[in-house]
């Protein structure tokens, strides 16, 4: 398997210091002899390639930028480059790091009980456990503040009524964080896979994400303790508040299948062969998509190492994630398709990878925050007058 040379037209590599170059190097390796031999038949055969979660716990990569209980602690620049060389593999692959991670670990850590975080935190950054993330509903998938699941006391036990959808993991989970209304605001619980009233189903037929397990969680009066509530998760703001940290790896992660597909349409632009026996790389139509590619990329990567310096720094708010979120996987969809276009016909076979990353980044502008919800945000961001109803 040929080794990616990366995409660095303005010496962007020189902004890293060596620690990060050296996680980024162990992701991409990573990447370059496990995922790639494997990743077009699971996206054939619409199958997760668990076989890989060990590795991705061996190499620190799940819950990598938490800090304890196992986590490796790294920063989120190198949490960044993580999931751009994961995406680069596939999006699924990124994603199943990301919801571990950002959606199921960090709120344990934020939001839950240290007798949560002993029995959970260790055991899903070893990937001995899976986690999900139970937020979007049939009905409610942008505006999660209307959400119908409800959680209701029963003595010392609450019951959870309600249905989610769309859900990265679910049926493979033994742990989902799901959010209910309850008479004090929306609330989040732990819910464990085998708990009498919750069941799992996973959703087929996709043409997106096929590499990826996909859900829908149903809880029909399901009946968990007390201490299954992550006692610091009050009302929909902690639910947000994880979104952002996952919306944050998705700004780095498509960028990875943007340098895959650009990469992809340039090495073939100059081997390919068309009139008079040049290669289409010399012709200026092509020149020019290639060049918009680069500059696409450039620009993502700027953006997401500030964005990542920034939240390092304790200065990186929802707004700054969302521009990264928004722009970037644009960014990567438009590479994606100017690169099957470059290919020809040969850019819709799955010899090449570009089909694929295009389906998948199909779904990735869609989900956690659609890019019409960024741009709202973004938009109340710099007027102070917020247009979301």
């Amino acid at each position: 398997m040929a080794r990616f040379p990366g995409v660095d037209y303005l010496l962007i590599d020189s902004l890293f210091n060596e620690q990060e170059l050296l996680v980024r190097q162990a992701a991409r390796q990573f990447v370059d002899e496990r995922v790639l031999a494997l990743i077009r038949d699971c996206f054939r055969e619409a199958r997760f390639p668990r076989e890989l979660i060990p590795e991705l716990a061996r190499l620190g990569f799940l819950g990598a930028n938490l800090e304890g209980y196992g986590c490796a602690g790294m920063s989120n620049v190198e949490y960044g480059l993580i999931m751009q060389e994961l995406e680069r593999g596939d999006s699924g692959l990124r994603s199943f790091v990301s919801v571990q991670g950002a959606l199921v670990m960090y709120p344990i850590l934020t939001y839950g009980s240290e007798e949560q975080k002993q029995q959970w935190l260790p055991r899903l950054q070893s990937g001995e456990a899976i986690g999900c993330f139970g937020l979007t509903e049939p009905g409610f998938g942008s505006n999660p503040a209307g959400m119908l699941s409800t959680a209701r006391r029963d003595g010392a036990d609450w019951v959870i009524h309600g249905e989610k959808m769309w859900i990265t993991n679910g049926s493979v989970a033994d742990v989902a964080v799901v959010w209910a209304r309850t008479d004090d605001g929306i609330r989040g619980f732990l819910v464990e896979r085998g708990t009498r009233g919750f069941t799992t189903s996973e959703i087929h037929g996709k043409l997106s994400m096929r590499a990826s397990v996909t859900s829908s969680l149903s809880l029909n009066d399901c009946r968990v303790p007390e201490s299954a509530m992550l006692p610091g998760a009050k009302g929909l703001k902690a639910a947000l508040g994880c979104l952002t940290q996952a919306r944050y790896g998705i700004g780095w992660g498509v960028i990875g299948a943007a340098m895959d597909c650009y990469e992809t349409a340039r090495s073939y632009s100059v081997a390919r062969k068309q009139f008079d026996g040049r290669p289409i790389a010399s012709h200026q139509l092509v020149q020019e998509k290639l060049a918009n590619m680069i500059t696409g990329i450039t620009t993502a990567q700027l953006l997401a190492l500030q964005a990542g310096r920034l939240k390092d720094q304790g200065k990186a708010d929802p707004a700054h994630v969302s521009m990264l979120k928004r722009n970037n996987v644009a960014m990567a969809l438009d590479c994606a398709r100017q690169s099957r276009d470059l290919l020809g016909a040969n850019g819709i076979v799955d010899e090449y990878p570009i089909m694929r990353h295009m389906c998948n980044l199909e779904t990735v502008k869609t989900y956690e925050g659609t890019d019409h919800i960024h741009a709202l945000v973004i938009g109340e961001r710099v007027t102070g007058v917020a247009a979301y109803k």
